[in-house]
């Protein structure tokens, strides 16, 4: 993969149009072939960001290349840092807050998010009929490397469902290969957190 910067800007606009990036909210990282990652900078406007407002950083946290000296890491590096390590495939990680994963978050007490079985899931890698499928939640504290540590303390252990993961009352984290497919994969939680919002406004009810 060559600079991905370019790829994390042009998501990131996408993002803050949409409004799931609103002010200096979320962030998005990807990795390069020495497995170190560009992760956008700290209190950056999302709609205009520019190549100098990522810093490159080591898989154990270590700033590699800082193009602005204001420039400080993400203050949830540490979660993309679980998430590269935890699964070696990954080669984008990219973190959104919209009201409706906010909203959705509140829905359940307990540490599974149940799915719609709905044709989305196809593009989250489940190939299934009527699939009973889990979108792992993860309490929200100030302290993000709790959150973090918390991430790996599960994942270690057991494969989520789909390559993504909710905080509650914050928002969604994806994977995926590549930056595209990450910006993909955003798109897919994001529609399916606005198909359980509605359903539940509708009175529908698809838990497992």
């Amino acid at each position: 993969m060559n600079d991905p910067r370019q790829a994390l800007i042009h998501a990131s606009r996408q993002f803050y149009q949409l409004g799931w990036m609103a002010g200096t909210a979320g962030n998005l990282s990807a990795k390069m072939p020495d497995n170190s990652f560009w992760i956008t900078a700290s209190g950056k406007q999302k709609g205009k960001l520019v190549v100098e407002d990522f810093v490159r950083i080591s898989l154990t946290g270590e700033v590699l290349e800082n193009p602005s000296p204001q420039n400080k890491p993400s203050a949830e590096t540490s979660i993309h840092q679980a998430i590269y390590s935890l699964f070696p495939e990954a080669n984008a990680c990219y973190h959104v807050h919209s009201v409706e994963a906010k909203l959705v978050s509140n829905f359940i007490d307990h540490e599974q998010l149940p799915l719609p079985p709905i044709e989305m899931l196809k593009g989250l890698g489940i190939w299934e009929e009527n699939p009973k499928v889990y979108m792992p939640v993860f309490e929200n504290y100030l302290e993000v490397p709790r959150i973090a540590e918390n991430i790996i303390q599960r994942f270690k252990n057991t494969t989520p469902d789909v390559p993504a993961l909710l905080i509650r009352n914050h928002g969604v984290t994806v994977w995926a290969a590549s930056p595209e497919a990450a910006e993909n994969h955003v798109e897919l939680a994001e529609y399916i957190f606005r198909y359980i919002v509605a359903a539940r406004q509708a009175g529908l009810n698809f838990q497992h």
